[in-house]
């Protein structure tokens, strides 16, 4: 791969082979760029080794015999299960390499996500309730692939795409002035979305400001979904979880969408670093 960002959303767009992009700065001066610490000794739990990613359950969930899921997909299991304790919920962490289309490609079996949540309950006696799935970056390539399996989508409840929702540009190249970008990858996102504002789902979108160049930004993702679904932006300038900058924000029944500044790797890995906040967002009243 060759961007330099390092946001392993590279081929994110297609799914096909990984793409170059448009170089993107490496640090970020204008605001602290805070980080959780990954634990040491690590979180007290118990972990399963899976097919597929690793299972991690909290201590505090010990004797439970029902408890709520979320599936990650890409940027380590140290900080998902970070989150998972914050949240009270369990997490199987999965990370397949490189690119969307790695995640993808994985999950072409259409199976295998619902052989993952079997084998998860048969080694630990317990059964999970909600069921979320969250995606930083190129894990996005996954949960697409995953909710085109109609049993899958009626299983998950919730959807987090953390500044990693891609699609190609009609033409193969963006501009020059309002961008037309291929559908194909965005419409399982945009269902998701609908049954969000209608309170059948809950769905939050983040996005950062950085452009490819090769492929459709987040930004420019988001737009798309944001007109398909008819709901304006509203400027929002606040300070947002870990420190980062919110510039605008968008939302309508159980759906939100929160656009934020930066187009540096490390407003990148701001929002990673977010996640335990964003699964927060999720209990709160119309989110």
């Amino acid at each position: 791969m060759t961007r330099r960002l390092f946001l392993a959303s590279g081929p994110a767009a297609i799914g096909l082979a990984q793409q170059a992009q448009n170089p993107s700065p490496m640090v970020e001066h204008t605001r602290p760029h805070p980080r959780l610490q990954k634990p040491v000794p690590e979180l007290p739990g118990r972990r399963e080794k899976l097919e597929l990613g690793t299972l991690f359950i909290p201590a505090k969930l010990a004797g439970r015999k029902t408890i709520p899921l979320f599936v990650h997909f890409h940027g380590g299991d140290w900080l998902p299960e970070v989150a998972a304790a914050k949240s009270g919920s369990a997490v199987i962490s999965v990370q397949a390499g490189s690119g969307s289309g790695v995640y993808a490609k994985r999950f072409e079996d259409k199976a295998l996500f619902g052989a993952v949540l079997r084998e998860a309950e048969s080694k630990t006696g317990v059964s999970f309730g909600t069921v979320t799935l969250t995606a930083w970056s190129a894990g996005h390539g996954a949960i697409r692939e995953i909710l085109a399996v109609p049993g899958h989508y009626e299983r998950v409840s919730n959807v987090l795409l953390i500044d990693g929702m891609h699609t190609g540009y009609e033409g193969g190249k963006p501009g020059p002035l309002e961008s037309k970008l291929q559908p194909d990858h965005l419409e399982i996102f945009l269902k998701f979305a609908r049954d969000a504002v209608a309170g059948r789902k809950r769905m939050i979108v983040t996005h950062s400001e950085i452009f490819p160049g090769t492929f459709a930004s987040t930004t420019e993702t988001a737009d798309w979904l944001l007109a398909q679904l008819g709901i304006p932006r509203r400027t929002s300038l606040r300070t947002g979880p870990m420190g980062t900058q919110q510039l605008s924000e968008a939302r309508r029944g159980w759906f939100r969408l929160v656009g934020y500044a930066g187009n540096s790797a490390p407003d990148h890995v701001d929002q990673f670093h977010s996640l335990p906040e964003y699964l927060a967002w999720f209990r709160q009243p119309g989110l």
